[in-house]
Formats: C-alpha cells, structure tokens, sequence
C-alpha cells in the first residue's frame, strides 16, 4: 500500500510538472512562416520546447521591420532578426542582444539570368540593378563595385521593393541584390527563367549570420532564453538526422506550404542552419563591424558583448 501510494504521489507530482511548469514565451518571426525557419516548428512539432517547460508561440508579422522593435519594447521574448541589422539598431540604441544563431551564412546575393552576358560584376557597368531595402544593399553593392574598380555612379538603382525575381526575369533590370540565394534562385527555375548568382561573401563582403535570434538586453540572463536555445538546437538535430519527418512537421502547421519552392527551398537551407544555435563566433562579429564602420553605416563599433553573447 505503501508503494502504491508513493507511485501514485510521484504521478500526481510529474502531471503538475507538465500542467503547471511550461511558460508562455513568445517568438516574433521576421517574415511570414517559410523554410528559413524549419527548426522552430520542428521543435515544437517534436516537443522539445514543451519538454523544455515553454509554451511556445510563433507568430508572423504584420510588418517585418516590427519584431525587433516590439522585443525592444518588450512585448515579445525573442524575435528572429538579422546580424546586418542588429548592428543598425544597436547603433540606434535599440536595446537588443543576439543571443542565438538560426541560419549560419549568408542569403543575399546579387541575381542575373542565367542567359544573361553580364559573367562578372565588372558587366554590371551601366546597367540597371534593382534592390529592395534602400540605405544598407546599396551600400554592400558600392562596396561589391569598388572592389571591382567601379563606382555606384556606374550602375543605374531602381527601387523594386520586394519584386525582386520579377522583376529580372521581365527584364525590368538586368540584376537584383538582395534576393536569397535558396528562394529566388529555385522561383525563377520553377517559373522556366534560371539565374545566376554572385554570392557577397565571395565578393569582398565579410561573412555573417543571415538570421539569427534576438532578446531584450535585460532578458539574457532569463533562464528560459537558454531553455529556448537548447530546444531550438534539438529542432536542428532533427531536421539533419531525419529530414523527410521533420519536413512534414513543418507542413503540418499549414498545408499551403507542401509547394514546390518550399520543397526546394527547404533542400537549399537545411545545411546552412547553425548546428550549435547558441554558439557565437565573435571575430565574425567582429569583422562585421568593422565593415559597417569603414562604410560608414554606424560610427563606432561597440563592445561586443553589449550586443552579442553565447548564453551560460
């Protein structure tokens, strides 16, 4: 009798655990639900931030440019963001700490077709190139140009907003920057228009992490940031170890993702995920922000750990 009712106590005592432990704790994405963000919907697909004792929410933006600002404000535990633009805001005193990494290299590239003439950035000289986010691609291709000993001045800038694959393959401008390697380039195959890619990393732009996971700099001590961290790590584990399951637990959440791009989009961003999401390479960081101080896009480079940190 005495057994029985120890075991029952410890039933009592594990169903509180999972009743009353887990934590809301929000996940503000950086646009709306695609492949990039595989590992969280994994994770909560397979358990592991339930495990972890959270109660996870994802929730797509409105408006892209919010997530970082209303974590900033706190009205978000985390919001996926960008390592370019962290040092932006951190510049505009955004109070705001990468505590993780979610895709490990760069996305943005500059994008022809593939039948174009244009074979090395030097071909770009007079002609038309579109972007989409004024005041930082232009800035990376006057520096992409002037490693190639042109200038700005020699090409013609056209504001495409986020139309970027259209508008090369209709001819509206003969390349973009600012297009994702592993969306753009697999639209334009599926739409019979294949491009071409000049990768910036391979162009005088220093490497960084394409998306990553941001807090409050007064939440990085919050022992949930870790919790969520490690789950996070376990949804990339996962994803790597078994990629035909976790790809339907990704679909499972909406079934208008099961397409051809998303297909082929996940395909191209499985083996760039951080497989240690918490792990911070701080010369990466480092060399980043020299970058956008000798452009001129912030003035001085902060200490790193005011905005970049590898949790405990």
């Amino acid at each position: 009798m005495k057994r029985l009712i120890a075991i029952v106590l410890l039933s009592l005592s594990c169903m509180g655990q999972s009743l009353y432990a887990a934590e809301k704790f929000t996940v503000l994405l950086d646009w709306y639900v695609n492949p990039d963000h595989g590992p969280l919907f994994v994770a909560d697909a397979q358990g592991f931030f339930e495990e972890a004792g959270l109660d996870v929410d994802l929730i797509a933006p409105a408006n892209p440019n919010d997530p970082p600002k209303l974590v900033a404000a706190k009205k978000g535990d985390v919001a996926i963001s960008y390592q370019p633009q962290l040092h932006l805001q951190v510049e505009q005193g955004l109070p705001l700490v990468r505590i993780g990494t979610l895709v490990a290299t760069p996305l943005n590239c500059i994008v022809v077709l593939d039948e174009s003439d244009i074979h090395t950035i030097a071909d770009l000289k007079g002609r038309k190139v579109g972007y989409s986010v004024a005041g930082f691609e232009d800035v990376l291709l006057a520096a992409i140009l002037e490693a190639n000993d042109l200038k700005l001045e020699d090409v013609e800038l056209i504001n495409v907003n986020f139309s970027l694959s259209p508008a090369v393959m209709s001819g509206q401008v003969d390349a973009v920057i600012g297009a994702y390697r592993n969306f753009e380039l697999n639209q334009m195959d599926i739409h019979g228009r294949p491009g071409r890619a000049f990768y910036l990393e391979e162009e005088g732009i220093p490497s960084y992490d394409e998306l990553i996971i941001v807090t409050h700099a007064n939440r990085v001590d919050d022992p949930n940031m870790r919790k969520f961290i490690d789950a996070v790590e376990r949804g990339v584990q996962f994803m790597i170890n078994h990629p035909d399951e976790a790809w339907n637990n990704f679909i499972s959440y909406d079934k208008s993702l099961n397409d051809e791009l998303n297909r082929r989009a996940w395909r191209d961003t499985l083996p760039r995920f951080s497989l240690r999401p918490g792990a911070l390479d701080r010369a990466r960081y480092s060399r980043f922000a020299d970058f956008l101080v000798a452009r001129g896009m912030i003035a001085e480079k902060p200490e790193l750990d005011q905005y970049a940190v590898e949790l405990d």
